[in-house]
């Protein structure tokens, strides 16, 4: 009788073959999850918030609409429309407002980027099954500073944020001081500059100021009656010209873009809705 334990040892090629299909398909699967929990992570930590271009549904809604083909980030004049990449999980793909970096200045005149989306997911005016958020509406149609015609608003509706002097201690109207010089130096930003051309925009680093009290939030603010400059008293009892947001801001971001102050004093909170002050 042979001896078993000299006995060949039978390989079953279907039996390894199976365990490597499964072992492949356990790796696949694990990384699909993965993926999916990745994308989903900055939803569920409730990421900052992003500043979505003008006429933008309320997150939710401009997020089921949004297709990310990006032609509304293709037409803005001033580049400012940038697609979320993989950390904005659930909103990959859907475009964005950095106003540090580029703010809307509306050098359009008629916001291009919602005549180009497809889908209403930048609209002029909500359609009338979709909730408008209490302050998200403007108490009148914004006015552009350099509208080829006086007096002739922007159609859209509701504001894409508030901005706010978040950082007063920085700012240089508080602090009583000037600019002499580019706003930004070194910042290639585009800004339409109405008095040079109001069709083309140009670097902000190639536009210098001598101002004898820093105004820029003020001055380069593309809507009318959005921003000013008016004596506040601090907690120490000393008056101060602050810059004060009114209700006429729309959240474009420029007051962020032009301010000298690094990081900025004034910025804009995105989706912000306005509640009597700022």
């Amino acid at each position: 009788m042979s001896d078993p334990k000299s006995a060949p040892v039978q390989t079953d090629v279907r039996t390894q073959e199976k365990r490597r299909s499964f072992l492949k398909a356990a790796a696949v699967g694990a990384g699909v999850v993965g993926f999916a929990l990745a994308g989903a992570g900055p939803v569920v930590l409730r990421k900052e918030q992003r500043l979505r271009p003008p006429g933008a549904l309320d997150e939710r809604d401009f997020l089921a609409s949004c297709i990310k083909c990006g032609q509304c980030v293709q037409v803005c004049p001033v580049e400012a429309l940038h697609p979320a990449d993989l950390t904005d999980g659930f909103g990959i793909g859907a475009p964005f407002i950095d106003p540090r970096h580029q703010a809307c200045d509306f050098a359009c005149d008629v916001a291009q980027c919602i005549l180009a989306c497809p889908t209403g997911a930048l609209s002029y005016e909500k359609p009338g099954f979709l909730t408008v958020r209490a302050g998200a509406t403007l108490a009148a149609a914004p006015e552009l500073v350099a509208a080829e015609k006086p007096g002739e608003p922007l159609q859209f509706k509701e504001r894409m944020g508030v901005a706010r002097l978040a950082r007063p201690d920085a700012c240089l109207s508080v602090q009583n001081r000037g600019i002499s010089g580019p706003a930004r130096p070194g910042f290639h930003g585009l800004k339409r500059y109405s008095d040079v051309d109001r069709w083309k925009p140009s670097h902000v680093d190639e536009h210098p100021y001598q101002l004898e009290r820093c105004d820029l939030c003020v001055r380069e603010c593309p809507i009318k009656g959005a921003i000013s400059i008016e004596p506040k008293t601090g907690a120490d009892g000393v008056v101060r010209l602050t810059p004060v947001v009114h209700e006429a801001c729309v959240g474009c971001g420029t007051c962020q873009m032009m301010c000298p102050a690094e990081p900025a004093a004034i910025v804009v909170d995105a989706r912000e809705t306005w509640e009597g002050g700022a």
